[in-house]
């Protein structure tokens, strides 16, 4: 059975404005959120960017039963993966077994900052393969050391592990990605509901794990409303190829997205008050093969959207 899931979306929203989403999130019947990391917003209308680690601790203290998951977060540039694993094991502890860990090789707009080299796509990929093996090593307890190509870890030892083993949710948009989140990867992550995308992680070591997919709306009293809500706060909906890895700062996008048609912004995702248009455009993602779907509701107005599933949505996906 699909499990529906609410973005709690960090670029839009200060950090006590994601809290109580994710309170909100429970409230109304999503069974896990997922919360993205980002050093920058995409624009500057977005006008937020909470460090993610901190915003999950208030979390922790006003959820009891939804799942969270980092969608996604990058742990091979801006944060050392030593310093990753010991994020996520206090997030994994407070969260007490309802937390995911979501990663990925990140976008030059948030791994610039310290002035490190933003290295090729291949590379970058490298980067999150080691990345991972050394979170797992540290999560594994007792002291470890690591020497690798790309990181080093001596004597290190995380004391507040969880539980239970965190999964670790691995995203892919192109072959090379989708093949090392099969191989490595506790379940995948992607935006685009294509199934082709989803067998190749499967052929490559995912078949059996979870699939999880976002999918962008903007709830409105009218669609005219929803197209303009987009167009100011998410359009880089319309940024295609590899811009968006590639820009380092929101002024860049800007420059990009005003080259972009309204229609071409807005063509995947679904504007207005139309619950079976909100459900058709999940039903992609569920019928493509994801088996968790998120939504991101686009915009500040998210107490209109959460009454919206809860009254129109979701029971009927269910």
């Amino acid at each position: 059975m699909t499990e529906f899931g609410y973005k709690i979306s960090s670029e839009e929203h200060g950090p006590q404005a994601l809290v109580a989403n994710a309170r909100r999130a429970e409230e109304v019947g999503f069974s896990f959120a997922t919360i993205s990391d980002h050093f920058h917003p995409w624009v500057t209308a977005q006008g937020h960017s909470p460090f993610v680690w901190s915003v999950l601790g208030g979390i922790a203290q006003v959820t009891q039963r939804i799942d969270i998951v980092t969608g996604v977060t990058c742990p091979s540039v801006r944060i050392h993966p030593a310093i990753v694993a010991h994020a996520a094991a206090t997030a994994g502890v407070m969260l007490e077994g309802r937390f995911v860990l979501g990663v990925g090789s990140g976008e030059n707009l948030n791994e610039h900052i310290l002035g490190d080299r933003w290295p090729e796509a291949p590379v970058r990929l490298e980067m999150l393969e080691e990345a991972v093996e050394v979170i797992r090593l540290l999560w594994g307890g007792g002291q470890k050391s690591h020497h690798g190509r790309h990181y080093t870890v001596e004597n290190a030892r995380i004391f507040d592990l969880p539980e239970r083993p965190i999964p670790i949710m691995v995203a892919g948009s192109g072959k090379l990605s989708t093949t090392l989140a099969g191989r490595i990867g506790d379940g995948f992550v992607g935006l685009a509901p294509d199934a082709e995308m989803l067998k190749t992680f499967d052929d490559s070591g995912g078949a059996g794990k979870p699939h999880y997919g976002e999918v962008n709306v903007c709830w409105a009293a009218d669609k005219e409303q929803a197209r303009r809500t987009v167009m100011e706060y998410w359009p880089v909906a319309g940024v295609e190829g590899q811009l968006m890895q590639e820009l380092p700062v929101p002024a860049l996008f800007e420059q990009a997205t005003s080259m972009v048609p309204e229609d071409d912004v807005v063509a995947t995702i679904v504007c207005g008050p139309d619950d079976q248009e909100h459900i058709e455009g999940i039903r992609k993602f569920v019928e493509a093969g994801f088996d968790h779907v998120w939504i991101h509701q686009i915009g500040p107005d998210q107490e209109g959207f959460f009454r919206f599933y809860q009254d129109r949505v979701l029971p009927k996906l269910r």
